[in-house]
């Protein structure tokens, strides 16, 4: 990961910049540098993925037809950050954090178009494409990014996000009126009152959000047979992996065991002539996942770690993963326990740098919970809001668990062309009539024999439950301990956004506020299932607490 900032005014102080541009120096450990355009700011902490030599430093500078050449600097978030100001010749300038796939073939066109480059970074042909297409090139890109860009010749900035959001970007506006970009909310609390995350799929000019792609509107289904929807899945899967493999720094993959991630590391495994760097998590007394990430890692014969985690363990890590996450959200703060410190000991034992996950699969494909959809279009309608709202749960808990740990996140299931087909693929096709959740994942992999039938096959368990039963058992015990119930009734009248309605909820709650004051609407509500549905009505997000669990927790 990297991480941006912009302030789009000319009252942008260094200082104050600076100090809000290194809140992420996690994301961006390598250097970082600030570039004065004379009517703002735009910064920028590197870590390095694609073109790692210093050409490949952002913010770049773009003039006539070329990406011009700043004098590096070798200075790191700790030594200071240096301030470049635009060359006169400068046309455009842009930070980004983001990988853009399938690069190297726009890169060639716009060489015959008459081009030059000066790094293999991937975010170097952005400056180029804009020139070359306007706005249109939004929808033309196949990437997971964020960025900000200033026109010199329009004095104009221009921003935009990916259309599922796996790039996180927040804005708000400043006591002068200029609009503040940044990767993550803590970057903009001194800077502006409000924060309010970039809507997925829009580009920013002039003052206004313009949608260019939403990935949860289906403009025409597909009634494609069985065998059809399962030869797409498959190749658009296939191909998902395959392009996020392509990385000038090691790979590695987060392995929980369950059918999505083990999906990921057994095309992978396929794809690739070396042993997988695979990671899994549990706790010390009841860890599930564990024993099902071995049995892949074994079939897969990877380079295969465990990280053990104890009760002490979590509580300790608590108010550090909510301060990084942003959130009070039940449901991604007790995942984010497990993921934060799988990727810790990553950080710290190994030197990989990008890490494939298994996430969006669910919002496709279903939960547990939407197995008591009355009807397809209940389905369809619920897989909608949930890829609508992805940025602020799941993706969002990917991305600070492996940024802060100064990490990249792929994410194969958010490939474009994959979410695209299936998203539209007949609901009445999606919804479980087979007996056997993501029924039509599942069959699209069973002739490649990628991973263990038992694996393939294998019921869902959320993440947090299959760390370890314990976890969310410890968490609700500890939060039980921190209120009377006087005292709890008395502290979810502070809270008239998303209140509070446990112990535990309101724990999350205060340590969001000591961090976030006032900031709570950066998340639209609690993620819970749909509680309109038979079956759903339920006081707690964990699958534990639905009627098919079943053998989910074995």
């Amino acid at each position: 990961m990297c991480s941006i900032l912009g302030y789009c005014g000319k009252d942008a102080d260094y200082d104050s910049f600076k100090e809000a541009l290194l809140k992420t120096a996690s994301r961006g450990p390598d250097a970082s540098r600030i570039i004065n355009t004379g009517n703002g700011r735009l910064g920028f902490n590197r870590l390095s993925i694609m073109g790692l030599t210093d050409a490949g430093m952002q913010p770049f500078v773009y003039g006539g037809k070329k990406t011009l050449m700043i004098e590096p600097e070798k200075n790191g978030p700790e030594e200071g950050v240096p301030e470049i100001s635009l060359p006169e010749e400068a046309e455009l300038t842009i930070v980004c954090n983001g990988e853009i796939y399938g690069f190297r073939p726009i890169k060639e066109e716009l060489i015959g178009r008459g081009y030059s480059f000066i790094s293999d970074s991937d975010c170097e042909i952005l400056p180029a494409m804009y020139k070359e297409y306007g706005t249109a090139m939004f929808g033309m890109l196949d990437a997971e990014y964020a960025l900000i860009m200033y026109d010199v010749k329009k004095d104009m900035y221009i921003a935009a996000r990916d259309p599922i959001g796996i790039r996180p970007l927040y804005y708000g506006k400043s006591a002068s009126g200029a609009y503040v970009f940044a990767s993550e909310p803590k970057n903009l609390l001194k800077l502006v009152d409000k924060v309010f995350p970039f809507p997925p799929g829009h580009y920013f000019l002039n003052g206004e959000f313009k949608k260019y792609r939403d990935m949860s509107d289906v403009t025409a289904v597909r009634y494609d047979d069985m065998e059809t929807i399962a030869h797409n899945i498959h190749d658009l899967l296939t191909e998902g992996v395959r392009k996020r493999l392509d990385s000038d720094t090691p790979v590695g993959f987060l392995l929980s065991g369950g059918l999505d991630s083990s999906l990921v590391c057994g095309i992978a495994a396929k794809e690739l002539d070396k042993p997988l760097e695979t990671w899994a998590i549990g706790m010390d007394i009841d860890a599930i996942d564990l024993k099902y990430a071995r049995e892949v890692a074994d079939y897969i014969n990877s380079n295969h770690h465990e990280v053990i985690i104890s009760k002490s363990d979590i509580l300790e890590a608590l108010e550090t993963v909510i301060e990084a996450l942003g959130t009070y959200d039940i449901t991604t703060i007790r995942a984010s326990l497990g993921m934060y410190l799988v990727c810790k000991a990553i950080h710290e034992q190994s030197d990989l740098r990008v890490i494939m996950t298994g996430e969006i699969s669910d919002e496709i494909f279903g939960y547990k919970y939407t197995d008591f959809a009355p009807n397809a279009e209940e389905f369809q309608k619920e897989a909608e809001k949930r890829i609508r709202e992805l940025h602020m749960y799941d993706v969002l808990r990917a991305d600070r668990c492996i940024s802060v740990n100064s990490l990249e996140a792929r994410v194969p299931f958010g490939d474009l062309a994959f979410v695209e087909y299936c998203m539209s693929v007949d609901p009445e096709k999606k919804l479980n009539k087979y007996n056997k959740g993501k029924y039509l994942l599942r069959h699209a992999f069973e002739e490649d024999k990628l991973i263990p039938d038992s694996i393939l096959w294998r019921e869902k368990a959320a993440f947090s439950d299959a760390v370890g039963h314990s976890l969310k058992d410890d968490l609700v015990e500890f939060a039980e301990s921190q209120y009377t119930d006087a005292e709890f009734e008395e502290g979810i009248k502070k809270y008239e956004h998303a209140k509070p309605f446990t112990k535990e909820s309101l724990l999350y709650r205060d340590i969001f506020e000591k961090y976030y004051p006032g900031q709570s609407e950066m998340v639209v509500d609690f993620w819970m299932p749909n509680k309109n549905w038979e079956g759903c009505n339920v006081t707690d997000p964990s699958a534990r607490v639905l009627s098919n669990y079943g053998a989910s927790g074995t």
